[in-house]
């Protein structure tokens, strides 16, 4: 299996780009973070066209995440049964494996009622974890965490020190789920990788390679174990009109 995610900072404004992108790089699954849409709005037929079944959990003109996957997915999950209104998680089963798109609260500015929202999220995220999984599962996390996991996440440590992308308590939120048996893939097969994923728009941050790694791939140590390959498609943040974030990779030898 491979599998891809990709905040694309809205799937209608980023659909060319998307599904030339699917042609060239063919995952078997992708999670799609901050859609924009809501489900009627969603082009589902252009991706059946390009050969994906999507699950979607959508929201207008904020939030939105999807599963595009080859085999159609099965036992779909949107939030967590709560009354939050913010779509940013939806999970599905494919090929046996249980596979959840996050999106995680930006936060805004660290002591604001956007960054404790933040941190509420990540608890409650860990609590949906705990509630319906086991680490001996076959799961895998995918999406837009809004948190640079540890300093080597980042180009510029000092200059985000004070940023909610780089704030003790969200990584420390990170960190617990992470403890709870999930497994950062990528920074497991590399890590001394000086590598991001997002890059802000302004300041000429792409080119000077201003980033962090705010996109990653989570599995169960069963999973795991079966990874074979990971990787950050920064080509895919080249050229008009990208988003601010690239798809990352995974594969698997299921």
């Amino acid at each position: 299996m491979k599998i891809a995610s990709w905040n694309v900072n809205s799937v209608k404004a980023r659909y060319d780009r998307l599904s030339q992108w699917l042609k060239s790089a063919r995952p078997d699954v992708l999670c799609l973070q901050e859609l924009k849409t809501q489900e009627d709005s969603f082009p589902f037929e252009s991706f059946e066209e390009l050969g994906y079944n999507a699950a979607v959990y959508g929201q207008k003109t904020y939030n939105g995440v999807a599963i595009l996957s080859r085999e159609q997915p099965v036992q779909i999950e949107r939030g967590f049964g709560d009354e939050d209104p913010q779509a940013r998680m939806i999970a599905a089963t494919i090929a046996g494996v249980r596979v959840v798109s996050v999106y995680v609260p930006n936060g805004q500015e660290i002591g604001t009622d956007k960054h404790a929202y933040k941190l509420r999220w990540l608890k409650r995220f860990t609590e949906y974890l705990e509630e319906n999984f086991t680490p001996r599962k076959q799961l895998l996390v995918c999406g837009d965490f809004n948190i640079a996991p540890d300093d080597i996440d980042v180009a510029h440590p000092d200059a985000w020190a004070e940023s909610v992308l780089c704030d003790p308590a969200g990584r420390a939120a990170v960190a617990k789920i992470r403890e709870w048996g999930l497994v950062d893939v990528f920074r497991h097969q590399h890590p001394d990788a000086a590598a991001y994923s997002w890059w802000d728009y302004r300041r000429l941050s792409f080119p000077k390679n201003d980033g962090l790694r705010l996109d990653y791939i989570l599995a169960t140590s069963r999973l795991a174990k079966k990874c074979t390959a990971t990787s950050i498609d920064r080509d895919a943040r080249k050229g008009e009109k990208p988003s601010d974030h690239t798809p990352v990779f995974a594969e698997f030898d299921l």
